[in-house]
């Protein structure tokens, strides 16, 4: 039987490690690597800690000096040596690396003669054998060891090491069926922290409208589904959940309308060596830099001698007509050489992999390009194409000029970084498991019913991106192909085919029961949505309602930018999300509607004031989403989307706001201006917590009814816990000693 996670570690908390300074290579040794040992059934007198190895080979001049190796452990069987296990610090590498010769020179000294080594940094475990350092055998995230106990097992204990015993292991799939992952109930995650630039395969390699943050569809993906299990994103844009989903041991399918986004997973995730890549980059750039056009001639003649970009119109708004007025003719020149250049390449992943990267030359090698210093001093970051940015093709009022060669080699070396960081997870062994396809989340008739273990998707939002529209450079220039059909299938509101409200949700909806068809029962949807007109939520709701879906909670989660449509208007548009999470069941309970004996303006202020105050202040975002939240709980957002489609005269005209830190509080001197009963409002966060509760099959102690009330409920007539305890007793009952659960029967006394 597999071990559980918490079994070895109790209720440690991964996402924290990288940020705990004292956790250090001393830590990894202590609190991971000797439960793993013991686990497997080492005990002490088999674990030999720090042992001094001599160094046999190595010389100073005609002098012998002696160095020491001291591997963390040496593990030994019947008196054998049998492995060796060396920790390293959460930032250091355990595989493509120096770390991984230094520990090989461990297992194959003199005096230890191992066929095996490992190395664990506490966040990943590796494990190679001596004839081969350049791919592990085995490598997992520890946070999920218990899918690959069995494996570890098979390898590493002590019963492996039998002395004249032989074994064949079958390490084509290097993950082991978990036991015990019960899809039903797992639990809903809390907001998790942002790495958005750790990833080396997501950030610098080429931009994208938007792009979820990797380590949040990370954490997503591996609660709800085990690895070799199929994830799929119907709205796949730049690929964070595909390449996640390979990354941790599952199938993935990508899906989007956009060939540009197509294109550039295909070409991220294709299969190259690293001297093939670095060979033919090489040779470009000696072509290119032989035949670069200097001279107002050597322009001219190249601009007829090399094929142009499409002359695709851009969309209205937009400062010129066509793709090729956003190029200068030296620009035109240099980009349609280097490109000829790059198509000569035979090798078709070689020829892709530096058509991304010039696809990423593209982007700052263009008259909407610009470095403005006062963005860069207030977001961190310098330049990019005005499509990305502002959303528009707006030519800059000083164009930087950057030179083609510097751009295209310091774009090459970004893609080569992040194929060094996947290429154990996405190679020619394992690309099959990853299928990316140009198409409409409206159809997904390839797919057959029941076939999916989970969907995590960030469909468009309505107006905010036309997608196509602003892909126009790009796929003018890659020779890709956008059809009338693509546009209309694009599930957006507006763009130049001007779609209505009701053609969107139509397009949405019906995205939604493709959803459905898919996934497989007891499975879960996670969907991503940073509108803030409830009339959305409640299209989604309602659809995912319909189809079967039952709604399990939602979450607030930060994205780790802010737009600079954000920074233009923040009182419009929010810079989080809120991910819905629902799940397939065969008799979904729909949300019942609360009777709170409140009219919606009472409820409104009612949640307003209760985040203001429980939080001492609160941003636009955090009140969109507590709003959102406790409509799709209470059953409210019909109403919601009828009164409420903009809250900002509200909270202008009732709360004192913050212009640098963006935080509504409470007018001075004021208290709350909701004159609702204490009881009705207590009732109103009672049948809200109760009702999350019960979906995550939860029953909670009066103790944690009170901490999470009383923060809600403090800046007006705070009630005593008497108080709340006889509302409780109206509308709950008692679980066990001190539990509580919503009352089963009588529920007509607060529900419509």
């Amino acid at each position: 039987m597999a071990v559980t996670r918490q079994q070895l570690f109790g209720n440690l908390d991964f996402r924290t490690l990288t940020q705990n300074p004292d956790f250090k290579e001393d830590s990894v040794r202590e609190v991971i690597i000797l439960p793993i040992l013991k686990e497997l059934g080492y005990s002490q007198e088999n674990i030999v800690r720090s042992k001094t190895l001599q160094h046999p080979f190595l010389k100073t001049g005609s002098k012998k000096r002696p160095i020491n190796l001291i591997p963390d452990y040496a593990l030994k069987v019947e008196n054998n040596f049998a492995w060796v296990l060396d920790a390293k610090a959460p930032n250091q590498k355990i595989i493509n690396d120096d770390n991984v010769e230094q520990v090989y020179c461990y297992a194959t000294h003199p005096e230890i003669r191992s066929n095996y080594f490992a190395l664990c940094n506490g966040l990943e475990f590796s494990v190679f054998r001596t004839n081969d350092t350049e791919k592990p055998i085995l490598f997992f995230q520890i946070d999920e060891i218990e899918h690959h106990w069995e494996d570890i097992k098979l390898f590493l204990s002590p019963s492996s090491f039998q002395v004249g015993k032989t074994l064949t292991y079958d390490t084509t799939n290097a993950t082991a069926k978990p036991t015990g992952f019960d899809y039903a109930t797992r639990p809903l995650l809390e907001e998790i922290e942002v790495k958005k630039r750790a990833a080396k395969r997501h950030f610098g390699v080429h931009g994208y409208f938007t792009k979820q943050t990797w380590n949040v569809v990370q954490e997503y993906i591996k609660n709800f589904s085990k690895p070799g299990d199929l994830v799929l994103d119907p709205f796949g844009g730049s690929g964070v959940t595909v390449i996640e989903a390979i990354m941790s041991g599952r199938k993935g399918i990508n899906i989007d309308i956009n060939p540009m986004a197509v294109f550039l997973v295909k070409s991220l995730i294709a299969p190259i060596t690293q001297n093939e890549l670095k060979n033919a980059f090489n040779r470009v750039k000696e072509e290119y830099i032989k035949h670069e056009p200097k001279t107002e001639s050597e322009i001219k003649k190249a601009i007829k001698k090399y094929p142009q970009p499409k002359p695709l119109l851009l969309p209205k708004g937009s400062d010129v007509e066509t793709v090729d007025q956003l190029f200068s003719d030296k620009q035109l020149a240099e980009l349609s050489l280097l490109k000829s250049i790059i198509l000569k390449e035979k090798n078709e992943n070689i020829k892709n992999s530096l058509l991304l990267a010039f696809s990423g030359v593209i982007t700052r090698v263009n008259l909407t390009y610009h470095i403005s210093k006062a963005v860069e001093a207030n977001t961190g970051f310098g330049g990019d194409a005005a499509a990305f940015r502002y959303y528009r093709y707006r030519l800059a009022p000083d164009p930087t000029d950057i030179a083609v060669t510097q751009c295209f080699e310091l774009r090459y070396k970004k893609v080569l970084e992040a194929k060094k960081e996947i290429e154990y997870f996405i190679n020619d062994k394992t690309i099959s498991n990853a299928q990316i396809i140009k198409g409409s989340a409206t159809d997904l008739s390839f797919l057959p019913k029941e076939s999916v273990d989970y969907i995590y998707t960030d469909p468009p939002y309505g107006k905010k991106i036309p997608y196509l529209d602003l892909s126009a450079m790009w796929n003018a220039w890659l020779d890709l192909e956008v059809t009338e059909d693509d546009y209309k299938q694009e599930a957006i509101e507006g763009g130049e085919q001007k779609k209505s409200k009701d053609e969107y949700n139509e397009l949405i909806a019906q995205s939604i029961k493709e959803m459905y068809r898919v996934l497989k029962y007891d499975r879960w949807l996670s969907f991503v949505f940073a509108h803030k007109d409830p009339e959305f939520w409640h299209l989604i709701i309602d659809t995912a309602e319909s189809c079967g879906f039952e709604y399990i909670g939602a979450v607030p989660q930060k994205n780790g930018q802010t737009s600079f449509k954000k920074r233009q208007n923040p009182f419009t548009v929010l810079s989080g999300q809120l991910i819905i999470n629902f799940r397939k069941v065969r008799n979904p309970k729909a949300i019942l509607k609360a009777n709170l004996g409140m009219d919606i303006a009472e409820i409104v202020m009612q949640t307003i004031e209760g985040i203001i105050a429980k939080n001492d202040g609160a941003t636009l975002e955090q009140i969109n989403d507590e709003l959102i939240i406790k409509g799709l709980e209470l059953g409210f957002l019909d109403l919601l989307k009828k009164e409420y489609t903009d809250l900002t005269p509200i909270l202008l005209d009732n709360f004192d706001y913050d212009e640098t830190t963006e935080v509504f509080t409470i007018k001075k001197d004021k208290k709350f201006r909701t004159h609702v009963d204490v009881r009705l409002r207590i009732k109103y966060y009672l049948i809200s917590y109760l009702r999350r509760m019960e979906r995550e099959n939860k029953s909670p102690h009066f103790d944690q009814i009170i901490l999470e009330i009383l923060p809600l409920l403090k800046n007006g007539t705070t009630p005593e816990s008497q108080t709340v305890l006889n509302v409780l007793e109206d509308i709950a009952e008692r679980v066990g000693q001190d539990s509580w659960r919503l009352k089963r029967g009588g529920q007509a006394t607060f529900f419509d």
